[in-house]
């Protein structure tokens, strides 16, 4: 349990997302204060710190781990450089919160969650934000009532207004469809076994050689169906879907209709236009609840189990987009530090 009035966090990554994050602690976040900031851009860094009093700039993860005033870890660096950060703050037995992925392939989030057994108790939290949100937690408490009865479809929609510069295809499936694959897993209680992706003849809009939009098909243990569509140039706005379809009811949740407008011999409302506006109110209460959990010494969502098996299914994803077909995904046995309840992480 930390036993100082705020929690100290040092973020590492003061990119888009780890910048906003600092802003989120800083401004939002009760319980907790940004002590120090990491970044390979020493400038950036600094930057970044100057707005933050008694906060300290690094290049280095390790050298802001150690520090006396540092309590826990924000990873909002690129994935490449993630299991080097988580790694260090294993070694200090730091509570961490890591931004999605966990890492960018299957075997090094093997190595990390072999590394955390070590340990003997989780100390991770991945950042798997739809979690949080709103709608999806309503789906989520709607499902465990039993009123839908047993899941058999998910049909998800996941678009974008246009994708950043240097996206490849294979991005659409590990940046994008990520977060279909482990909100599939979390509302179903179920893992994915397989997944299959369907190549429509790609969009005037996307760049040259980007396959987009793409038609994922994922079979789960529990036999359900579940689709996904990612279109990351669709032109118009962001809007992330879902509708469940169980034997007795479907429940849909993404329409964002919260505010409709009539007048002038119209009506209408507005689309975000990117994943950090449609899911802001998400991103503050995952941070909220890791503090939370943090300040009282626990650790809750989604896990690094649950970072790796979406690796595995990433992978078995881009199989199918890269050679065709239905790709099995393959896991090992489920350890018994993470064998609680699946809806818990």
């Amino acid at each position: 349990m930390i036993r100082h009035e705020m929690l100290r966090v040092a973020v590492i990554g003061t990119g888009k997302m780890g910048a906003d994050h600092v802003r989120r602690i800083q401004d939002i976040t009760s319980g907790a204060r940004v002590s120090a900031v990491v970044d390979v851009d020493a400038e950036r860094a600094k930057a970044v710190a100057a707005r933050v009093d008694g906060c300290t700039a690094h290049t280095d993860p390790a050298a802001a781990m150690a520090a006396a005033d540092v309590d826990a870890v924000l990873i909002a660096s690129p994935g490449p450089a993630h299991e080097a950060a988580l790694t260090a703050a294993f070694e200090r037995d730091l509570p961490v919160l890591c931004e999605k992925p966990l890492t960018p392939d299957a075997a090094s989030a093997l190595r990390v969650m072999e590394a955390e057994q070590r340990l003997g108790h989780r100390r991770v939290q991945v950042g798997f934000m739809r979690r949080y949100d709103a709608e999806y937690q309503r789906l989520k408490a709607l499902l465990e009532t039993g009123q839908l009865g047993r899941p058999l479809l998910l049909h998800n929609r996941h678009r974008n207004v246009a994708s950043p510069p240097g996206w490849t295809s294979e991005m659409l499936i590990n940046d994008s469809v990520v977060h279909e694959m482990d909100v599939t897993r979390w509302l179903l209680d179920q893992e994915i076994t397989a997944v299959t992706v369907l190549r429509p003849t790609p969009s005037a809009n996307a760049p040259d050689a980007v396959q987009d939009p793409q038609f994922v098909v994922f079979e789960t243990d529990g036999g359900a169906i579940v689709d996904v569509e990612i279109f990351v140039n669709c032109g118009f706005g962001y809007q992330v879907q879902a509708e469940m379809v169980c034997e007795r009811g479907t429940a849909r949740v993404g329409d964002g209709h919260a505010l409709v407008t009539n007048m002038a011999g119209r009506w209408g409302g507005t689309i975000a236009q990117d994943f950090v506006e449609r899911f802001a109110d998400a991103y503050d209460r995952e941070v909220q609840a890791w503090v939370d959990a943090t300040r009282r010494g626990e650790v809750t969502g989604p896990g690094v189990w649950d970072g790796y098996a979406v690796a595995a299914v990433c992978e078995a994803g881009v199989r199918s987009l890269q050679d065709g077909g239905r790709v099995p995904v393959e896991l090992v046995e489920r350890p018994p530090l993470y064998r609680v309840s699946r809806a818990r992480g």
